[in-house]
């Protein structure tokens, strides 16, 4: 049983040391205070993968809430299901080893992960990177003309940068306080992969929708954060 406040880890295997280092220091922008683990490389430092490493990742990653495993290369995962093997059953029902980008899904995973989601949560925000991934310039989708159904608001993006990764986890991150489903510009509120994609500029109109009734606080409070900059403008 998960202790209470536990959440769920995110253990980044590779065979390089420098690569699965790298991507906790990114993840980390986006999920501060999530358990972010590298296990990358060999024990002696060089390129491949350690049982041992990655073993003892996902014992660090698991504080009771279970843990999420993203992986690089094909023996990449073989060590990870080799270390899962080795976990006593109870364990090993929490360590899941997701098939899915070790960029972007390692990112949502752990944005997820920040945000006090559940395993099951966790794992389909990681896989969500299948069928979403991040374009270098992707051009902002634009607002439909016709008026949505339920409650919307309209504002516009102020950020130089537009709405990059961290603004973006900070969206998402409220946008799962709330029970209710919200969408913007038509995409999931509660997806990061799915807001990054949309490639949202500076000066660009975001529409804030959902159907749902008690929906109007969730499109209140993501908007206003909106309009704040997100504490960049």
């Amino acid at each position: 049983m998960a202790a209470a406040g536990a959440r769920v880890g995110v253990v980044f295997v590779s065979h390089s040391e420098k690569i699965a280092d790298g991507l906790v220091d990114l993840a980390r922008q986006m999920a501060p205070t999530a358990l972010l683990v590298a296990a990358g490389g060999t024990d002696e430092g060089g390129i491949g993968t350690s049982f041992d490493k990655v073993s003892s990742g996902m014992a660090a990653a698991d504080t009771g809430a279970g843990v999420v495993v993203l992986c690089d290369l094909g023996s990449a995962i073989l060590t990870a299901e080799t270390a899962r093997d080795f976990l006593v059953e109870a364990d090993r029902e929490r360590a899941v080893i997701v098939d899915a980008p070790l960029v972007e899904g390692g990112v949502a995973a752990a944005v997820a992960a920040e945000s006090g989601e559940d395993l099951a949560a966790v794992v389909a925000a990681a896989q969500s990177a299948n069928a979403a991934h991040v374009p270098a310039q992707a051009p902002a989708a634009p607002v439909s003309s016709a008026a949505p159904a339920g409650y919307t608001r309209t504002v516009t993006l102020i950020n130089a940068d537009g709405l990059h990764a961290r603004p973006a986890a900070d969206f998402v991150k409220l946008a799962t306080t709330f029970p209710v489903r919200v969408t913007v510009n038509g995409k999931d509120a509660k997806s990061l992969l799915g807001i990054m994609a949309l490639g949202l500029t500076r000066g660009t109109a975001v529409e804030i929708n959902t159907v749902d009734d008690g929906g109007k606080g969730a499109v209140d409070a993501l908007a206003a954060l909106i309009e704040s900059g997100f504490g960049e403008a």
